[in-house]
């Protein structure tokens, strides 16, 4: 009976020791090891506004022939110019798809009652319907409108409106997270300045910033809610490149691409300016506390 108790106990501890010390509500609870002295919890929180450095969009050629292999040698030929135009800007600025879709047209007519049947069987195929679509991703934005004006230049059948989107590099993430911590510690030296107490040692650096949200007097975990974001201004060089920037900056200017669609292309006026998306960050940082001196 002993031995059945103490294997239920050891099968029941890991889950035990996974619940909090206290409900939440409960007057007393055990504290961290950083408040046996008194400390100031300051939650850093930042905010920065960055260039898409994304922009996709699509091309489409269409062509109708009475086969099928014949109207996509045809779709694929009006392609063809404008893939060799934006493949001459450079793979790492430019990534390009090429797809087809097939579509039956088929034998339809009007009876003398001005009623149209449609024609929906196999052996009813007037003609095929082939689109090529060349899907283009602009990973700098220096080419952005030259790439557009190409695809506009090229008379496609059809073209996307542009769709932006942001994809942070490493180096701005890490900076955002360094200007995080940088506004903690403002914070921190003014409520303690205007305290009249002074600033400590640093105790707890949170990069999640869960420890300054915990609630240790009310019971753990209860959440207050965010402090306000500072405005901050991310450097230029890492808010306009992405991953891909190193390459970039070294890479030579791309080619001209053939010279009758770079002349069509030269008589294309559009104004393409990615838009702002805002990037946040936070960090905790626990600093004792010092009597006043």
């Amino acid at each position: 009976m002993k031995a059945t108790l103490l294997l239920a106990a050891l099968i029941a501890a890991p889950a035990f020791a996974q619940t909090p010390p206290a409900s939440i509500g409960q007057p007393f609870i055990p504290a961290p090891w950083w408040m046996k002295d008194p400390v100031i919890a300051a939650m850093g929180h930042v905010r920065t506004e960055v260039p898409a450095n994304r922009a996709r969009f699509a091309a489409r050629f269409s062509v109708v022939e009475k086969t099928a292999a014949a109207a996509t040698t045809a779709a694929t030929a009006k392609a063809k110019e404008l893939d060799a135009a934006l493949a001459a800007l450079g793979k790492d600025r430019v990534r390009l798809t090429t797809s087809l879709s097939t579509r039956p047209l088929y034998d339809q007519y009007r009876q003398k009652d001005g009623t149209l049947v449609e024609n929906q069987r196999a052996d009813m195929i007037e003609s095929y319907e082939v689109t090529a679509v060349l899907s283009v991703e602009v990973r700098d934005a220096d080419v952005l409108e030259r790439a557009y004006r190409l695809a506009v230049a090229a008379r496609p059948s059809a073209i996307d409106t542009p769709s932006f989107s942001l994809e942070p590099e490493n180096g701005l993430k890490t900076w955002l997270y360094e200007a995080a911590i940088k506004d903690a510690a403002r914070r921190a030296r003014l409520a303690t300045a205007a305290a009249g107490s002074r600033l400590g040692g640093v105790k707890v650096i949170d990069p999640s910033g869960g420890v300054c949200q915990t609630q240790v007097l009310a019971g753990w975990p209860s959440y207050a809610g965010e402090s306000p974001a500072a405005d901050v201004q991310a450097p230029d060089t890492m808010a306009r490149y992405s991953d891909a920037a190193p390459a970039m900056m070294s890479a030579p200017a791309p080619p001209p691409p053939p010279p009758g669609l770079e002349k069509l292309a030269s008589d294309v006026q559009v104004t393409l300016q990615p838009p702002l998306y805002p990037l946040t960050a936070q960090a905790c940082v626990i600093y004792g506390l010092l009597p006043p001196g």
